[in-house]
Protein backbone atom coordinates (compact mmCIF):
# COMPACT_ATOMS: atom_id res chain seq x y z
CA UNK A 1 0.00 0.00 0.00
CA UNK A 2 1.61 3.01 -1.00
CA UNK A 3 2.07 5.52 1.63
CA UNK A 4 -0.16 9.12 1.10
CA UNK A 5 1.50 11.61 0.35
CA UNK A 6 0.92 15.02 1.94
CA UNK A 7 2.04 18.77 2.28
CA UNK A 8 5.38 19.21 3.49
CA UNK A 9 6.59 22.43 5.97
CA UNK A 10 8.62 23.71 3.16
CA UNK A 11 5.36 24.07 1.16
CA UNK A 12 4.19 25.63 3.27
CA UNK A 13 6.19 28.36 4.27
CA UNK A 14 6.87 28.76 0.33
CA UNK A 15 2.72 29.29 0.20
CA UNK A 16 3.65 33.09 2.43
CA UNK A 17 5.05 34.73 -0.88
CA UNK A 18 1.65 34.15 -2.33
CA UNK A 19 0.05 35.93 0.57
CA UNK A 20 1.69 38.67 0.01
CA UNK A 21 1.66 38.38 -3.98
CA UNK A 22 -2.42 37.63 -3.79
CA UNK A 23 -2.66 40.98 -1.96
CA UNK A 24 -0.74 43.00 -4.55
CA UNK A 25 -2.90 41.56 -7.37
CA UNK A 26 -5.74 42.68 -5.73
CA UNK A 27 -4.44 45.68 -5.04
CA UNK A 28 -3.88 46.95 -8.64
CA UNK A 29 -7.80 47.03 -8.84
CA UNK A 30 -8.64 49.25 -5.57
CA UNK A 31 -10.16 52.30 -6.34
CA UNK A 32 -8.95 51.48 -10.52
CA UNK A 33 -12.08 49.25 -12.22
CA UNK A 34 -11.61 49.78 -15.68
CA UNK A 35 -11.31 47.11 -18.20
CA UNK A 36 -7.58 47.72 -19.00
CA UNK A 37 -6.46 47.67 -14.83
CA UNK A 38 -8.74 44.32 -15.18
CA UNK A 39 -7.05 42.96 -18.02
CA UNK A 40 -3.17 43.83 -16.62
CA UNK A 41 -4.89 42.28 -13.17
CA UNK A 42 -5.40 39.09 -15.00
CA UNK A 43 -1.95 39.13 -17.02
CA UNK A 44 0.05 39.64 -14.16
CA UNK A 45 -1.79 36.95 -11.95
CA UNK A 46 -1.35 34.09 -14.74
CA UNK A 47 2.42 34.31 -14.20
CA UNK A 48 2.44 34.29 -10.35
CA UNK A 49 -0.26 31.49 -10.45
CA UNK A 50 1.38 29.22 -12.67
CA UNK A 51 4.45 29.49 -10.90
CA UNK A 52 3.04 28.28 -7.78
CA UNK A 53 0.79 25.44 -9.76
CA UNK A 54 4.76 24.84 -11.52
CA UNK A 55 6.30 24.02 -7.79
CA UNK A 56 3.18 22.26 -6.24
CA UNK A 57 3.33 20.12 -9.25
CA UNK A 58 6.81 19.05 -8.74
CA UNK A 59 6.29 18.47 -5.33
CA UNK A 60 3.77 16.08 -6.29
CA UNK A 61 5.42 13.81 -8.63
CA UNK A 62 8.29 13.96 -6.58
CA UNK A 63 9.82 13.62 -3.03
CA UNK A 64 10.92 16.65 -2.06
CA UNK A 65 11.22 16.85 1.44
CA UNK A 66 15.15 16.90 1.35
CA UNK A 67 17.67 19.15 2.23
CA UNK A 68 18.50 20.06 -1.89
CA UNK A 69 14.41 20.21 -2.92
CA UNK A 70 13.70 22.48 0.17
CA UNK A 71 16.08 25.15 -0.99
CA UNK A 72 15.32 24.34 -4.93
CA UNK A 73 11.13 25.05 -2.74
CA UNK A 74 12.68 28.12 -1.26
CA UNK A 75 15.08 29.87 -4.18
CA UNK A 76 11.46 29.80 -6.65
CA UNK A 77 9.90 31.47 -3.47
CA UNK A 78 12.43 34.11 -3.91
CA UNK A 79 11.62 34.62 -7.50
CA UNK A 80 7.37 34.40 -6.43
CA UNK A 81 8.56 37.46 -3.98
CA UNK A 82 10.63 39.37 -6.36
CA UNK A 83 7.54 39.08 -8.87
CA UNK A 84 5.25 40.56 -6.00
CA UNK A 85 7.42 43.04 -5.65
CA UNK A 86 6.91 43.98 -8.80
CA UNK A 87 3.28 43.85 -9.41
CA UNK A 88 2.47 47.48 -8.28
CA UNK A 89 4.77 48.75 -11.20
CA UNK A 90 4.39 46.36 -13.62
CA UNK A 91 2.69 49.23 -15.88
CA UNK A 92 6.63 50.84 -15.22
CA UNK A 93 10.12 50.42 -14.60
CA UNK A 94 9.45 47.06 -12.90
CA UNK A 95 8.12 45.64 -15.39
CA UNK A 96 11.98 43.93 -16.14
CA UNK A 97 11.97 42.47 -12.63
CA UNK A 98 8.88 40.99 -12.97
CA UNK A 99 9.83 39.02 -16.44
CA UNK A 100 13.38 38.49 -14.95
CA UNK A 101 12.24 37.11 -11.65
CA UNK A 102 9.48 34.56 -13.55
CA UNK A 103 11.69 33.34 -16.05
CA UNK A 104 14.55 32.59 -12.79
CA UNK A 105 11.51 30.70 -11.17
CA UNK A 106 10.89 28.69 -13.88
CA UNK A 107 14.62 27.87 -14.51
CA UNK A 108 15.02 27.01 -11.25
CA UNK A 109 12.29 24.32 -11.50
CA UNK A 110 13.30 22.94 -14.82
CA UNK A 111 16.78 22.35 -13.13
CA UNK A 112 14.73 20.52 -10.21
CA UNK A 113 13.11 18.53 -12.22
CA UNK A 114 15.98 17.57 -14.12
CA UNK A 115 18.38 16.63 -11.32
CA UNK A 116 15.79 14.68 -9.78
CA UNK A 117 14.89 10.72 -9.62
CA UNK A 118 11.56 9.32 -10.63
CA UNK A 119 10.01 9.53 -14.28
CA UNK A 120 9.32 13.07 -14.86
CA UNK A 121 10.79 12.98 -18.35
CA UNK A 122 7.36 14.03 -19.81
CA UNK A 123 7.33 16.90 -17.67
CA UNK A 124 10.44 18.96 -17.73
CA UNK A 125 10.58 18.15 -21.37
CA UNK A 126 6.74 19.36 -22.16
CA UNK A 127 5.24 22.71 -19.89
CA UNK A 128 8.17 22.99 -17.74
CA UNK A 129 10.48 23.33 -20.91
CA UNK A 130 8.01 25.92 -22.66
CA UNK A 131 8.37 27.88 -18.91
CA UNK A 132 11.72 28.08 -19.26
CA UNK A 133 12.41 28.32 -23.20
CA UNK A 134 8.91 30.13 -24.42
CA UNK A 135 7.33 32.21 -21.62
CA UNK A 136 9.95 33.41 -19.47
CA UNK A 137 11.76 35.02 -22.06
CA UNK A 138 8.13 36.77 -23.17
CA UNK A 139 7.88 37.85 -19.94
CA UNK A 140 11.60 39.40 -20.07
CA UNK A 141 10.84 40.77 -23.66
CA UNK A 142 7.63 42.24 -22.17
CA UNK A 143 9.12 44.09 -19.40
CA UNK A 144 11.66 45.89 -22.38
CA UNK A 145 8.72 47.01 -23.47
CA UNK A 146 5.68 49.58 -22.79
CA UNK A 147 2.11 49.81 -22.76
CA UNK A 148 -0.14 47.65 -24.90
CA UNK A 149 3.06 45.86 -26.22
CA UNK A 150 4.10 44.52 -22.91
CA UNK A 151 0.54 43.58 -21.78
CA UNK A 152 0.60 41.63 -25.74
CA UNK A 153 3.46 40.16 -25.31
CA UNK A 154 2.80 38.85 -21.40
CA UNK A 155 -0.62 37.84 -22.39
CA UNK A 156 1.03 35.68 -25.10
CA UNK A 157 3.79 34.15 -22.77
CA UNK A 158 0.58 33.58 -20.07
CA UNK A 159 -0.98 31.82 -22.94
CA UNK A 160 1.72 29.33 -23.59
CA UNK A 161 1.64 28.28 -20.23
CA UNK A 162 -1.82 27.95 -20.17
CA UNK A 163 -2.01 25.37 -23.16
CA UNK A 164 1.66 23.62 -22.49
CA UNK A 165 -0.46 21.02 -20.37
CA UNK A 166 -2.83 20.35 -23.47
CA UNK A 167 -0.06 20.25 -26.06
CA UNK A 168 2.03 18.29 -23.85
CA UNK A 169 -0.76 15.73 -22.87
CA UNK A 170 0.66 12.73 -24.22
CA UNK A 171 4.35 13.57 -22.46
CA UNK A 172 2.07 13.96 -19.10
CA UNK A 173 0.80 10.79 -19.48
CA UNK A 174 3.51 9.05 -18.22
CA UNK A 175 4.02 11.08 -15.13
CA UNK A 176 2.53 9.21 -11.35
CA UNK A 177 0.50 11.66 -9.21
CA UNK A 178 -0.09 11.15 -5.85
CA UNK A 179 -4.02 11.82 -5.50
CA UNK A 180 -4.12 13.40 -2.08
CA UNK A 181 -1.32 15.93 -2.43
CA UNK A 182 -2.86 18.09 -5.03
CA UNK A 183 -6.67 18.43 -3.28
CA UNK A 184 -4.78 19.64 -0.42
CA UNK A 185 -2.38 22.36 -2.06
CA UNK A 186 -4.86 23.80 -4.46
CA UNK A 187 -7.62 24.50 -1.44
CA UNK A 188 -4.90 25.97 0.79
CA UNK A 189 -4.46 28.38 -2.25
CA UNK A 190 -8.07 28.96 -2.47
CA UNK A 191 -7.82 29.74 1.45
CA UNK A 192 -4.77 32.01 0.51
CA UNK A 193 -8.00 33.84 -1.77
CA UNK A 194 -9.93 33.59 0.98
CA UNK A 195 -7.57 35.25 3.13
CA UNK A 196 -7.38 38.18 0.99
CA UNK A 197 -11.51 38.39 1.36
CA UNK A 198 -11.03 38.66 4.79
CA UNK A 199 -8.23 41.30 4.65
CA UNK A 200 -10.41 43.43 1.85
CA UNK A 201 -13.45 43.43 5.05
CA UNK A 202 -11.41 44.42 8.21
CA UNK A 203 -8.51 47.01 6.34
CA UNK A 204 -10.85 50.02 4.98
CA UNK A 205 -12.54 50.15 8.44
CA UNK A 206 -9.61 49.38 10.85
CA UNK A 207 -9.19 53.18 11.55
CA UNK A 208 -12.29 54.17 10.44
CA UNK A 209 -15.52 55.32 12.57
CA UNK A 210 -17.08 51.93 13.61
CA UNK A 211 -20.43 52.83 14.27
CA UNK A 212 -23.59 50.34 14.27
CA UNK A 213 -23.51 50.49 10.36
CA UNK A 214 -20.13 49.65 9.79
CA UNK A 215 -20.21 46.67 12.13
CA UNK A 216 -23.38 45.71 9.88
CA UNK A 217 -21.29 45.68 6.91
CA UNK A 218 -18.47 43.77 8.37
CA UNK A 219 -20.69 41.13 9.49
CA UNK A 220 -22.29 41.19 6.48
CA UNK A 221 -18.91 40.88 4.15
CA UNK A 222 -17.72 38.10 6.83
CA UNK A 223 -20.73 36.56 6.26
CA UNK A 224 -20.39 36.30 2.33
CA UNK A 225 -16.60 35.13 2.83
CA UNK A 226 -17.90 32.07 4.75
CA UNK A 227 -20.86 30.99 2.46
CA UNK A 228 -17.96 31.56 -0.67
CA UNK A 229 -15.50 29.01 1.74
CA UNK A 230 -18.66 26.31 2.97
CA UNK A 231 -19.32 26.15 -0.77
CA UNK A 232 -15.99 24.81 -1.74
CA UNK A 233 -14.91 23.18 1.86
CA UNK A 234 -18.44 21.97 2.83
CA UNK A 235 -19.10 20.13 -0.74
CA UNK A 236 -16.61 20.32 -3.49
CA UNK A 237 -13.70 19.88 -1.92
CA UNK A 238 -14.25 15.93 -1.19
CA UNK A 239 -15.64 15.58 -4.50
CA UNK A 240 -12.54 16.84 -6.20
CA UNK A 241 -10.26 14.41 -4.03
CA UNK A 242 -12.65 11.52 -5.19
CA UNK A 243 -12.80 12.43 -8.74
CA UNK A 244 -8.83 12.21 -8.99
CA UNK A 245 -8.48 9.28 -6.71
CA UNK A 246 -11.14 7.22 -9.17
CA UNK A 247 -10.12 8.86 -12.55
CA UNK A 248 -9.17 6.93 -15.46
CA UNK A 249 -6.79 10.09 -16.42
CA UNK A 250 -5.54 12.03 -13.68
CA UNK A 251 -3.47 13.83 -15.66
CA UNK A 252 -6.78 15.14 -17.78
CA UNK A 253 -8.10 15.78 -13.58
CA UNK A 254 -5.34 18.22 -12.65
CA UNK A 255 -5.46 20.43 -16.02
CA UNK A 256 -9.13 20.63 -16.45
CA UNK A 257 -10.43 20.87 -12.77
CA UNK A 258 -7.01 22.12 -10.62
CA UNK A 259 -4.89 23.84 -12.93
CA UNK A 260 -7.48 25.74 -15.26
CA UNK A 261 -10.62 25.22 -12.70
CA UNK A 262 -8.95 26.64 -9.29
CA UNK A 263 -7.81 29.65 -11.83
CA UNK A 264 -11.06 30.86 -12.17
CA UNK A 265 -12.43 30.42 -8.54
CA UNK A 266 -9.85 31.71 -7.07
CA UNK A 267 -9.39 34.99 -9.26
CA UNK A 268 -13.29 35.28 -8.32
CA UNK A 269 -12.80 35.57 -4.59
CA UNK A 270 -10.54 38.48 -5.49
CA UNK A 271 -12.26 40.16 -7.24
CA UNK A 272 -14.63 39.70 -4.36
CA UNK A 273 -12.31 40.47 -1.62
CA UNK A 274 -11.36 44.12 -3.57
CA UNK A 275 -15.01 44.19 -4.03
CA UNK A 276 -15.28 44.10 0.01
CA UNK A 277 -12.70 46.65 0.00
CA UNK A 278 -14.60 49.06 -1.60
CA UNK A 279 -18.00 48.68 -0.17
CA UNK A 280 -17.59 48.02 3.87
CA UNK A 281 -16.46 51.02 5.01
CA UNK A 282 -19.28 53.03 3.44
CA UNK A 283 -22.19 51.25 4.34
CA UNK A 284 -25.12 53.64 3.49
CA UNK A 285 -23.50 54.83 0.10
CA UNK A 286 -24.40 53.46 -2.94
CA UNK A 287 -21.92 51.25 -4.97
CA UNK A 288 -20.16 52.51 -8.12
CA UNK A 289 -20.60 50.03 -11.22
CA UNK A 290 -16.87 48.91 -10.85
CA UNK A 291 -16.65 47.97 -7.26
CA UNK A 292 -20.29 46.33 -8.07
CA UNK A 293 -19.22 44.56 -10.64
CA UNK A 294 -15.85 42.79 -8.60
CA UNK A 295 -18.37 42.08 -6.21
CA UNK A 296 -21.22 40.48 -7.89
CA UNK A 297 -19.17 39.62 -11.02
CA UNK A 298 -16.65 38.00 -8.83
CA UNK A 299 -19.49 35.83 -7.13
CA UNK A 300 -21.10 34.69 -10.27
CA UNK A 301 -17.34 33.83 -11.86
CA UNK A 302 -16.78 31.56 -8.54
CA UNK A 303 -20.26 29.57 -8.41
CA UNK A 304 -19.81 28.86 -12.62
CA UNK A 305 -16.44 27.61 -12.14
CA UNK A 306 -17.97 24.68 -9.93
CA UNK A 307 -20.30 23.81 -12.60
CA UNK A 308 -16.91 23.81 -14.65
CA UNK A 309 -15.00 21.38 -12.62
CA UNK A 310 -18.52 19.48 -11.71
CA UNK A 311 -18.85 19.05 -15.54
CA UNK A 312 -15.01 18.21 -15.88
CA UNK A 313 -15.17 15.28 -12.99
CA UNK A 314 -18.75 13.72 -13.86
CA UNK A 315 -19.88 15.31 -16.75
CA UNK A 316 -22.78 16.28 -14.71
CA UNK A 317 -24.46 19.68 -14.15
CA UNK A 318 -24.95 21.56 -11.21
CA UNK A 319 -27.55 23.13 -11.87
CA UNK A 320 -28.41 24.70 -7.71
CA UNK A 321 -24.92 26.50 -8.45
CA UNK A 322 -25.91 27.92 -12.14
CA UNK A 323 -29.27 29.04 -10.95
CA UNK A 324 -27.47 31.03 -8.17
CA UNK A 325 -24.64 32.45 -10.80
CA UNK A 326 -27.72 33.63 -12.60
CA UNK A 327 -29.39 35.34 -10.22
CA UNK A 328 -26.36 37.16 -8.89
CA UNK A 329 -25.85 38.46 -12.62
CA UNK A 330 -29.55 39.45 -12.97
CA UNK A 331 -29.54 41.15 -9.35
CA UNK A 332 -26.42 43.09 -10.71
CA UNK A 333 -27.82 45.78 -12.57
CA UNK A 334 -30.66 46.48 -9.72
CA UNK A 335 -28.25 46.83 -6.97
CA UNK A 336 -26.42 50.52 -8.29
CA UNK A 337 -28.93 52.67 -6.31
CA UNK A 338 -28.91 50.57 -3.59
CA UNK A 339 -27.09 51.57 -0.44
CA UNK A 340 -23.62 48.86 0.17
CA UNK A 341 -25.33 47.42 3.04
CA UNK A 342 -28.05 46.52 1.24
CA UNK A 343 -25.96 44.84 -1.55
CA UNK A 344 -24.01 43.08 0.85
CA UNK A 345 -27.32 41.40 2.21
CA UNK A 346 -29.06 40.99 -0.42
CA UNK A 347 -25.69 38.85 -1.91
CA UNK A 348 -25.51 36.86 1.68
CA UNK A 349 -29.08 35.94 0.85
CA UNK A 350 -28.32 34.39 -2.03
CA UNK A 351 -25.18 32.10 -1.00
CA UNK A 352 -27.25 31.61 2.27
CA UNK A 353 -29.88 30.35 0.65
CA UNK A 354 -27.60 28.11 -2.04
CA UNK A 355 -25.47 26.63 0.77
CA UNK A 356 -29.19 25.76 2.60
CA UNK A 357 -30.73 24.20 -0.89
CA UNK A 358 -26.84 22.42 -1.20
CA UNK A 359 -26.92 21.13 2.52
CA UNK A 360 -30.99 19.96 2.17
CA UNK A 361 -29.82 18.11 -1.26
CA UNK A 362 -27.27 15.93 0.51
CA UNK A 363 -28.97 15.02 3.69
CA UNK A 364 -31.79 13.61 1.40
CA UNK A 365 -29.26 11.96 -1.03
CA UNK A 366 -27.94 10.01 2.41
CA UNK A 367 -31.10 9.30 3.61
CA UNK A 368 -32.37 7.97 0.19
CA UNK A 369 -29.28 6.02 0.57
CA UNK A 370 -29.24 4.26 4.00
Amino acid sequence: MVEEKRVTWAELYFDLVFVFAVTQVSALLHHRHGWPELARAVVVFVPVYWCWVGTTVQANIRDVDNPRDRLGIFAVGLGGLFMALAIPGTDGPRGLLFGAAYWYARLVLLGLLALGRGRVRGVWLGPYGVGAAVSGPLLLAGGLLDGWARTALWALAALCDLTAPVVFRRRLAKVTYHPAHLPERFGLFLLIALGESIVGIGAPVSAAHLGVAELASVATAFVISCELWWLYFGYASDAMRFAIETADSRRDVIRRVFSYGHLALIAGVIAVAVGFGETVAEPGSALAVGPLGLLYGGCALYLLSFSYTRWMMFRAVSPTRLAAAAVVLALLPLMVRMPALGALAVLAAVLGALNLGEYLRVRRAVGAAV
